[in-house]
């Protein structure tokens, strides 16, 4: 299946309940194929809105990273873990995680990333299996999976730019 294809297939997708409330889902946007992939947890508001992964104010410190990374967001592929908005932005549940997996791993077989940034605990957890990115983000993970904290916990801690930052450099890397 082509991307194109693949990303209709989600605007129209009515899986799970979550289809019943969104305005648009957001299947995500980059270049195809894609050296770099980042993988969010979830829609917000604005992204629902305007059916565009990180748009709002994560969005736009994303969008600062990358620069200091020296990284453009239209070099990148950016999506989700799930494809539409949850509820009062409440944290995706296990079932819709696992019902929204396949696009995911669709997406990430057309795409052939080099290297695939899980943002965040929803990511890391549901590409891995693992919990804990404070301990698990700069590393590599299966040779393609790099762990790094979501956008929104920067915003949250400023601290975390830095090595927000670095592991975005770390995704711009050529392997050995």
């Amino acid at each position: 299946m082509d991307l194109d294809r693949l990303h209709e297939k989600i605007r129209l997708c009515q899986l799970c309940d979550l289809s019943l409330n969104r305005i648009k889902a957001v299947p995500g946007e980059g270049p195809c194929p894609a050296e770099i992939m980042l993988v969010g947890e979830a829609p917000g508001r604005e992204e629902d809105l305007e059916g565009r992964p990180f748009v709002g104010r994560a969005g736009r410190l994303l969008d600062k990273a990358l620069a200091e990374a020296d990284l453009q967001r239209y070099e990148v592929f950016i999506t989700s873990v799930i494809k539409c908005r949850p509820p009062d932005n409440r944290r995706p549940k296990r079932h819709e995680i696992e019902t929204c997996r396949p696009y995911l791993e669709a997406q990430m077989k057309v795409l052939n990333p080099r290297v695939v940034c899980l943002m965040g605990n929803v990511a890391t957890q549901a590409v891995l299996g693992k919990q804990g990115v404070t301990s698990l983000r700069g590393q590599i993970w299966q040779d393609r999976f790099l762990v790094t904290y979501h956008p929104a916990a920067v915003l949250r801690n400023r601290n975390l730019m830095k090595d927000f930052v670095s592991d975005l450099r770390k995704a711009k890397m050529p392997k050995d």
